[in-house]
């Protein structure tokens, strides 16, 4: 079994990306199955097969505890990680190929918490990939893109898992291909930040991109359209490469 936990800032459109992945994969005839760790989500583009909000009420901890809606998102999302047990059960009487998970819309409420972390590390399975969804109406900018970048880092430091960059949502971009080029290309980056930034404050930019680059952090982003499917061909490659080889990123 395979997991793939789907993560990324909020709108990055990773519910659809997961909606899509699934049909993808089942049209292919594989056995696939979606889990939906958001327990505060209302509405999903698909019926999840394991859903969170069925074991946690979100809307029963605001009132319990007169929380607000995103103390309430904190104390729903701390708890997932008591329900480990349920959802291991239920993911292995299906014994699927893949497991979809989707994770809450806020990044920060599953990678910087100590739940998301340790369900992505506990949770049983032969091999494991995490996918960061960068919205490329965001990362057109260079500045913004370098900020998802050093986000999407952050993430894989926390998960310590094989990490994939998504750019998603390239159906509505002008240029996705040339913003995946960024992350293996320095020239081009810089040659898009000096037309923004100047002075001290390109050095900083530049200087930050580099740092990553030799960090061997930044691996290749992957344009990715869950509306069209473009790029699902190059995506659901790699997954099967690292499902394959048992990839794990090494402390």
């Amino acid at each position: 079994m395979h997991l793939i936990l789907v993560t990324g800032t909020a709108g990055s459109g990773k519910s659809l990306l997961t909606a899509s992945l699934v049909a993808w994969y089942k049209e292919k005839g594989r056995d696939a199955l979606t889990v939906n760790l958001d327990p505060g989500v209302l509405n999903l583009p698909y019926e999840p097969d394991i859903d969170v909000r069925t074991m946690i009420d979100y809307q029963g901890l605001m009132n319990t505890y007169s929380l607000g809606p995103n103390g309430a998102l904190i104390l729903a999302s701390d708890l997932i990680a008591g329900k480990l047990a349920e959802i291991q059960d239920e993911v292995d009487s299906s014994n699927p190929e893949f497991v979809i998970a989707d994770t809450p819309g806020q990044v920060e409420l599953f990678a910087f918490r100590e739940s998301g972390p340790y369900l992505a590390k506990e949770l049983k399975a032969d091999s494991k990939t995490v996918l960061f969804l960068m919205d490329s109406l965001i990362a057109s900018s260079p500045t913004s893109f370098l900020s998802l970048l050093l986000l999407s880092t952050a993430v894989q430091l926390r998960m310590g898992l094989p990490h994939m960059q998504i750019l998603s949502k390239t159906d509505l971009a002008k240029s996705p291909h040339e913003i995946a080029k960024w992350a293996t290309d320095p020239s081009l980056f810089e040659e898009r930040l000096s037309g923004v930034k100047s002075g001290d404050t390109y050095v900083y930019y530049s200087e930050l991109f580099k740092a990553l680059r030799r960090a061997q952090v930044s691996p290749d982003l992957y344009p990715v359209s869950a509306y069209t499917r473009d790029g699902f061909i190059a995506l659901v490659g790699e997954l099967s490469r690292i499902a394959e080889t048992g990839e794990e990123l090494t402390d």
